[in-house]
């Protein structure tokens, strides 16, 4: 697929352009109406393909679950390995800007087959939790208050907190990646942090940073990319426990398996290796 073509699914995506603005510039760039609309289920999510880890499977117990937020009740899908103990670390997974999907549910479920209490909060609660429609999830996301958003990821964090003594780590994709870098940002307490391509905070920021972060990036990823120098920077000068993974040709979202367009098996695989490999060691030892 031209990479002109997956920009344009990112723009869309990412901004307000507006659905029929994106599908005329699509078939523009496809040679016409009839490859546009053959285009469309390669790019959008597919949420067939999403499932890993069966939601019954007998190694976990999973359940959704509400808990105290910032200014009102949030909603979650919590998973665990089935009989363990309140010592387990534990995960926040922060989802994309398409809500609390059943692939950030199956991500949830991934997590705790390795040992972890998972968490995937619902930052759409306020509204009345995540819509099927990715469109509309996307339009409800972007008209969040960030403050109100923060307090709400800070009461996930207090909440996972408060079930034992674990330690608690963090883990978010695209939206998520970013708010994962803030939480890090506000949370000194917070055991580890890993941002799958996540806009970076200021640099003014940065020095809040108590966390070890690992942080993954698309090779094309333009939009996201160009703001790592300037947090690099910012990390090396304040002496963090940071590590940026960079993967070779692949885009935004590489890691979610249910968007054929720019989900990438290998560069998925290894990043999600290393980021068990990492939470393994700052939330177990």
């Amino acid at each position: 697929m031209k990479q002109e073509i997956i920009d344009l699914f990112d723009e869309y995506t990412h901004t307000a352009l507006p659905r029929r603005d994106f599908f005329k510039k699509l078939v523009i760039l496809a040679g016409g109406t009839a490859a546009a609309t053959a285009l469309l289920p390669i790019l959008e999510s597919n949420y067939a393909k999403a499932v890993m880890v069966a939601e019954n499977d007998p190694q976990l117990s999973t359940e959704t679950i509400t808990y105290p937020g910032a200014g009102g009740e949030m909603k979650g899908y919590l998973a665990r390995p089935k009989n363990a103990s309140s010592e387990l670390p534990k995960v926040i997974v922060i989802h994309e800007n398409r809500g609390l999907t059943a692939h950030i549910q199956d991500v949830v479920r991934r997590v705790a087959l390795k040992g972890y209490e998972a968490l995937g909060a619902d930052f759409l609660s306020i509204a009345g939790g995540t819509p099927k429609d990715e469109d509309k999830a996307r339009e409800l996301i972007s008209a969040l208050d960030a403050q109100q958003t923060l307090g709400n990821l800070k009461a996930t964090l207090t909440f996972l907190q408060s079930r034992g003594s674990g330690k608690v780590g963090c883990v978010g994709f695209c939206w998520g990646g970013a708010m994962t870098n803030q939480l890090a940002v506000n949370a000194p307490d917070l055991g580890a942090a890993i941002a799958f391509y996540g806009l970076a905070p200021s640099a003014e920021d940065v020095p809040k940073i108590q966390s070890p972060l690992l942080l993954h990036y698309g090779g094309l990823d333009e939009r996201i990319n160009q703001g790592i120098p300037g947090y690099e920077a910012a990390l090396r000068s304040g002496g963090k426990d940071y590590t940026i993974c960079m993967y070779g040709k692949v885009n935004h979202a590489f890691h979610n398996d249910t968007s054929e367009a720019r989900y990438d098996a290998n560069a998925a695989k290894l990043a999600w290796e290393r980021s068990i490999a990492f939470f393994d060691y700052y939330l177990k030892a």
